[in-house]
């Protein structure tokens, strides 16, 4: 079984602190909810992002929506082989089930998420996804890994059929995928760093030749 970890991931809701931005406001009032109940989202709260400690990588849910689409569209996720985890920069977990479709149109995925955030499960999805407050240390001794792989662009340099060759003779490994559009982690990992490429990749590309590599070995 392969567990894949999206870390850090910037989906949250519109912060206190920001929800009388006049951004945040106008935005709220034309989906016809309140500021406190929308998802930050830098495509739209740009200005408002300006306010924030860390504003320039805040507010980006279209990397989560990716990587889960990839993610639980897989084989591997098909064949029962993955399971997927968000863990978002205010320390709460997203727990998903295998069988979740999430939306493929964007409005709808943060139509979910606000859903998910609000009520802390989604009445109708109620079995497939549930948030709970968790640090991303908890979430790994829950699992309980036999090894971890931090997805580091200064990790060592590994050619993705070698490292889903490694991921297939382990029993139960966890990889972490960073979901914030630049930077570092906010905090330290404990792990294996690994860099599948001599430059910076994306997230979802991160995932996806993760998963990809995997399934070449372990299917």
């Amino acid at each position: 079984m392969l567990h894949l970890v999206i870390a850090e991931a910037e989906l949250e809701l519109a912060p206190k602190s920001i929800q009388n931005h006049p951004a945040i406001v106008n935005y709220a009032k034309r989906r016809g909810k309140r500021p406190d109940e929308v998802i930050l989202d830098a495509t739209y709260h740009h200005s408002a992002l300006k306010k924030l400690e860390d504003g320039e990588r805040r507010g980006r849910p279209d990397i989560v929506h990716v990587c889960l689409l990839n993610a639980l569209e897989s084989i591997a996720n098909k064949e029962g082989l993955l399971r997927v985890y968000v863990h978002t920069r205010n320390d709460e977990v997203i727990y998903i089930k295998p069988e979740t479709r999430i939306p493929r149109n964007y409005n709808r995925f943060i139509g979910l998420m606000e859903s998910l955030f609000k009520n802390r499960a989604v009445p109708e999805n109620l079995e497939l996804l549930r948030i709970e407050e968790k640090p991303l240390g908890e979430l790994i001794e829950e699992i309980g890994p036999d090894e971890v792989f931090v997805m580091h662009e200064e990790g060592e340099p590994t050619k993705p059929m070698e490292f889903g060759k490694t991921l297939s003779e382990l029993k139960n490994p966890l990889v972490v995928v960073g979901a914030f559009p630049h930077g570092d982690f906010r905090s330290e990992i404990p792990g294996k760093k690994i860099s599948l490429y001599k430059e910076p990749l994306m997230a979802w590309t991160v995932v996806t030749e993760t998963i990809v590599n995997f399934e070449q070995w372990g299917l």
